[in-house]
């Protein structure tokens, strides 16, 4: 089977050894084409000077071959779809054709991230696999970024697993959700919720289905915005240099025309959606609230909850039992807020206030949406406020604002979310 796997050089950051606070992105990895046989035999601590991973130590490297989708490795083999059914948890008919396999190393993971798409349901085939995750509403105080630009994507600024308190000291404040999946074990990830993966065993495959949602319709208009805005501004400040921000997992031509042709297609699929559509009424749209009413049967409405802690919470499938019926199988267990804490050493600026650790000075961590930089703490705002007269002319020069610091603000999943709605307002449905 050919697979290509992902060899990256920085693999005690998996386990957030000191020191290295960056999360490690797929822009700083290198590729290689391997089969699945060459990758056992690395993985094996087996030398061969002449395969695809000669020049990856074992004990320096991890490699993860991700995204890879059934129906591109097994096209001559369909009669391994039938072999992933997920009928069993709500979705007949539902196949290996929508599924994708995820082989790793010890050690490899995911940088903590969103899908901008559907929910998520994750079989753990083989070894282990340890989820942090933390509930949409923490977004704040994840600190997202479309850089790297990966369609569907928006990653976290912070490595979860040694946080930077001191650049992002609102992280304090998420609320982290710890599970590790073992084999035979199901993870469903509610839409939104954001997730850092890290395999812990020798050889972990996974396989996971994207499971599509009603919202998912405005979702792909806010993310041909977010291509057609990072990529324009990207491309301006550096044209020959696309590796240092456009994730290598996104191989289609990132022109202008192309991003306006995508954005233009996505609005016209969304407005004839809703004009044939005859599952539920369209709500107006506007700038306070959703651009659709729920429907009655979105997948994850069993899982709404008054207690924001647990609302949509993410659940695995295991031996455990619960008396109550779920439409997604009897064997449900919720993962609940982790009690873990960060070494004390790590803590910084940071202290107890109550039951939870705020920043210390008592400051809002975000008053605007793009929550990415401390000018907007109160103390800013009180400098700012001081009259013209009193500022003097030998103050030292403001910090620059770079491309991706706009673009953190400017393609933040609020933001778009919002000219996505008047975009399409503006075509009165």
């Amino acid at each position: 089977m050919a697979a290509c796997s992902e060899a990256c050089t920085q693999p005690a950051q998996a386990a957030g050894a000191s020191g290295e606070e960056v999360p490690q992105f797929e822009t700083a990895c290198s590729y290689v084409e391997a089969t699945l046989e060459e990758f056992l035999i690395w993985n094996a601590y087996q030398p061969d000077i002449s395969g695809p991973f000669r020049d990856y130590d074992h004990s320096k490297f991890w490699a993860y071959a991700d995204y890879k989708y059934f129906i591109s490795l097994f096209e001559d083999r369909a009669d391994v779809f039938q072999d992933v059914r997920w009928s069993d948890f709500g979705f007949p008919g539902r196949n290996g054709q929508e599924s994708t396999l995820w082989i790793g190393s010890m050690g490899a993971h995911t940088p903590c991230h969103l899908d901008s798409y559907g929910c998520n349901l994750v079989f753990q085939v083989q070894g282990r696999k340890k989820w942090h995750l933390f509930p949409p509403e923490d977004t704040p105080f994840l600190y997202p970024t479309r850089i790297p630009y990966e369609e569907s994507s928006v990653f976290s600024k912070v490595n979860v697993v040694n946080p930077d308190l001191q650049h992002f000291p609102g992280f304090q404040q998420a609320r982290r959700h710890v599970v590790t999946l073992s084999p035979g074990q199901v993870l469903f990830v509610p839409r939104h919720w954001w997730h850092y993966v890290e395999s812990i065993d020798p050889v972990s495959v996974s396989i996971n289905s994207w499971i599509e949602l009603e919202e998912d319709h405005l979702a792909r208009v806010e993310e041909a915005i977010t291509r057609m805005l990072v990529c324009a501004l990207k491309t301006a400040e550096n044209p020959h240099n696309t590796r240092a921000w456009l994730n290598p997992t996104e191989v289609e031509e990132t022109s202008h025309e192309v991003n306006c042709h995508y954005l233009n297609g996505a609005v016209s699929a969304f407005l004839d959606h809703y004009r044939t559509s005859k599952v539920g009424e369209i709500q107006e749209l506007g700038t306070q609230g959703e651009s659709t009413k729920k429907e009655e049967l979105k997948v994850s409405s069993p899982l709404e909850v008054k207690d924001t802690y647990s609302q949509s919470a993410a659940i695995t499938m295991g031996p455990t039992k619960r008396e109550r019926a779920s439409p997604f199988g009897p064997h449900l267990v919720p993962v609940m807020p982790s009690s873990e804490e960060l070494p004390s050493e790590r803590r910084g600026a940071f202290e107890r206030n109550g039951g939870g650790l705020v920043y210390k000075d008592d400051e809002l961590f975000v008053k605007l949406s793009c929550a990415t930089r401390q000018l907007v703490m109160k103390k800013c705002e009180n400098a700012l406020a001081e009259p013209a007269a009193s500022i003097s002319t030998t103050a030292p020069p403001r910090a620059l604002v770079s491309t991706d610091d706009l673009l953190d603000c400017v393609v933040n999943p609020q933001v778009t979310k919002l000219v996505a709605q008047l975009l399409i307002q503006g075509k009165k449905l």
